[in-house]
């Protein structure tokens, strides 16, 4: 299976978003930082793993 490196970075950044946003509701108010910490965890996410390239696959066949 083929997965390009923009589909992980998607699906990654969602996943810290989500994660972020999960953890700043806990108590029913989104403030600012916890607005940007959300922002920060999907750019990251995004960024880090758009930039590891993925792995060969081997040719034992």
């Amino acid at each position: 299976m083929n997965i390009s490196s923009i589909a992980k970075s998607i699906v990654a950044g969602v996943a810290a978003g989500s994660a972020a946003a999960v953890t700043a509701v806990q108590d029913n108010v989104l403030t600012t930082g916890e607005g940007v910490a959300i922002v920060f965890a999907v750019l990251g996410a995004w960024g880090i793993t758009w930039a590891v390239p993925n792995r060969q696959a081997s040719q034992d066949s």
